[in-house]
């Protein structure tokens, strides 16, 4: 049980991680709520990171059975999803700056306007955006067997999933509240080399969901052919 939850913790982790990318968000954030004091800095922080859990703990639970609801193939969504993954992958392998969003300008958050702001744009799209969401869907995909969801047998991998959002989501809360001292101590390097690793993570595990529906199209195929 602890063995399958560390897994699931793991996979979720390194793929959610690169993606939602909250060190190289931080100075967009910085950027956005200038005109706040701290205490609204700190309350804003909270917030998204709630938030941001609620979106891509919503975004597993509800995204790949709607998918299966209007006819969509587990096989095919596995396909599709392992290509969603690899290209995000790729796209954070190669990109040239330290985040792939587009941070606009200053939009003169201040502490009057910040109650307004917390969801949109703050948690959507600057933190969790499309790419997150896709994501998110495509991991629950990856590990969804032929048989369906199970609760008691998928008892450690909702808990190692659970765990993980919770990691991420705390991890934004720090480092968006703390985001003017920890752009300092890592610096543009040590920012880039972090997105990098876990990018190159994330391209992996796109394509270990690819060969899963790979595979559940060469066992259907199997199936249909006579046997001699």
């Amino acid at each position: 049980m602890y063995s399958a939850a560390l897994v699931s913790f793991c996979a979720v982790f390194a793929a959610l991680f690169p993606v939602i990318n909250p060190i190289g968000d931080a100075p967009i954030f910085l950027n956005l709520v200038q005109g706040c004091s701290d205490e609204v800095k700190r309350k804003l922080s909270r917030s998204i990171s709630i938030n941001s859990f609620f979106m891509l703990a919503g975004s597993m639970l509800i995204g790949p059975q709607l998918l299966l609801f209007f006819g969509v193939s587990l096989p095919a969504l596995k396909l599709a999803g392992g290509l969603v993954v690899i290209s995000v992958g790729w796209t954070l392998l190669n990109q040239k700056g330290s985040s792939n969003k587009n941070s606009g300008d200053s939009v003169g958050i201040t502490d009057a306007t910040a109650g307004g702001v917390a969801f949109f744009p703050l948690t959507m799209p600057l933190t969790v955006g499309p790419g997150s969401i896709a994501t998110a869907i495509s991991l629950v995909a990856g590990f969804i067997d032929k048989e369906g969801f199970h609760f008691a047998e998928d008892m450690p991998a909702i808990i190692g999933t659970t765990a993980a959002l919770i990691a991420i989501c705390t991890i934004i809360h720090y480092v968006y509240r703390e985001s003017s001292g920890l752009l300092g101590l890592l610096g543009s390097n040590g920012t880039n080399v972090v997105t990098r690793l876990f990018a190159f993570i994330l391209l992996a595990i796109g394509v270990q969901i690819f060969l899963g529906g790979v595979s559940g199209y060469i066992e259907h195929l199997n199936q249909l052919l006579p046997k001699t």
